[in-house]
C-alpha cells in the first residue's frame, strides 16, 4: 500500500516536472523567438564606419537572424521591406506566409555589389548600364540562372534584382554573401510602408526589425521595375519613382527601345 501510494506520487511528480520542464522549453523558444527592434540612425552615410560602434553589434544580429531562416524587416532606398536568404526554400515560404502573399507573384533578389548580378543572371545589358542605374531606385528584371535557387519563382525564367542606395542595405547583403529575397513590408492588399511602425501588426512573426526612421521618399512607389531581358529592348512593368530618370539613361545613353509587348 505504501509502495503504491510513493509510486503514484511519483509518477504525479514526474509529470509535474515534465510539464513544468515542457512549459520551461516553451518560454525558452518564446525568448528566442521573441523579435528585436533595432534602431539605426537615419542619418546616413556612405563611409560605414562612422557608424560602426552602433552598426556592428546590428547587422551582426541581423545576419545572424537571415542565416538561421529567418525572415526580416529592412529599410530600403524607397520603402521598408521584408527579406530572407533567397537561397533558403523555407524561409521563402514562410515571407509570402507573412504577407499572405499570392504563390504565383513573383520575389525580388537584392545584392551588393555589380558582380553579384552575374552570378544569379543572365546579364543581356552592357556593364556600364547596369552601374548607371545601380546602386538606385531601380529593379532590372533578367534572365534568371541555374545558381539561383529554383524555389524562388519557379513558375519563371526571369528574376527581379536590385542594389538599394543604403549603406545598411548594402553592407548587410555583402556580410550574407548571398542573395536576398526582398519584398515590400506589408499584408498584400495594404499600402507599402515609410516607417518601421506603419507594419507594427507584422513584426510578432519576424526575427529583427531594423528601424531606420522614416524613409525620405513618402511617395509609397516603391522602385522602377524594368524588363531587360530582351536584348536591345526594355519594358517599364512598375513606374515606380524612378521613371523617368531610368527612361533617361535607357534612351538617351544606351538606344534601347521601348516594348511594351515582349514577355
Amino acid at each position: 500500500m505504501v509502495f503504491r501510494c510513493f509510486r503514484a506520487a511519483s509518477l504525479r511528480l514526474g509529470v509535474c516536472l515534465n510539464a513544468r520542464h515542457k512549459s520551461f522549453n516553451r518560454d525558452i523558444m518564446c525568448k528566442e523567438l521573441k523579435t528585436r527592434v533595432l534602431r539605426i540612425s537615419s542619418h546616413f552615410s556612405d563611409d560605414l564606419t562612422l557608424h560602426q560602434p552602433e552598426w556592428t553589434e546590428i547587422l551582426s544580429c541581423t545576419v545572424n537572424a537571415l542565416k538561421a531562416g529567418q525572415v526580416v524587416a529592412v529599410p530600403t532606398d524607397t520603402i521598408y521591406g521584408l527579406a530572407c536568404v533567397a537561397q533558403n526554400s523555407e524561409a521563402v515560404r514562410r515571407v509570402y506566409d507573412i504577407k499572405g502573399r499570392n504563390g504565383d507573384k513573383p520575389l525580388a533578389i537584392c545584392v551588393g555589389e555589380i558582380h553579384d548580378i552575374y552570378k544569379y543572371c543572365k546579364v543581356s545589358v552592357k556593364d556600364r548600364l547596369l552601374r548607371d542605374l545601380l546602386p538606385g531606385p531601380v529593379t532590372l528584371v533578367l534572365e534568371r540562372s541555374a545558381t539561383l535557387n529554383g524555389d524562388l519563382n519557379p513558375f519563371t525564367k526571369l528574376i527581379g534584382v536590385r542594389i538599394p542606395d543604403h549603406p545598411f542595405m548594402r553592407r548587410l547583403c555583402q556580410m550574407c554573401d548571398t542573395p536576398l529575397a526582398l519584398t515590400s513590408a506589408n499584408v498584400s492588399t495594404q499600402s507599402s510602408t515609410v516607417a518601421a511602425n506603419e507594419f507594427e501588426d507584422l513584426w510578432p512573426r519576424l526575427a529583427v526589425v531594423v528601424d531606420g526612421g522614416p524613409i525620405e521618399d513618402k511617395s509609397r512607389l516603391g522602385s522602377t521595375v524594368v524588363d531587360l531581358s530582351v536584348c536591345g529592348r526594355y519594358r517599364i512593368i512598375r513606374p515606380g519613382c524612378a521613371l523617368s530618370a531610368t527612361v533617361q539613361i535607357l534612351e538617351g545613353r544606351y538606344g534601347l527601345l521601348e516594348d511594351p509587348d515582349h514577355r
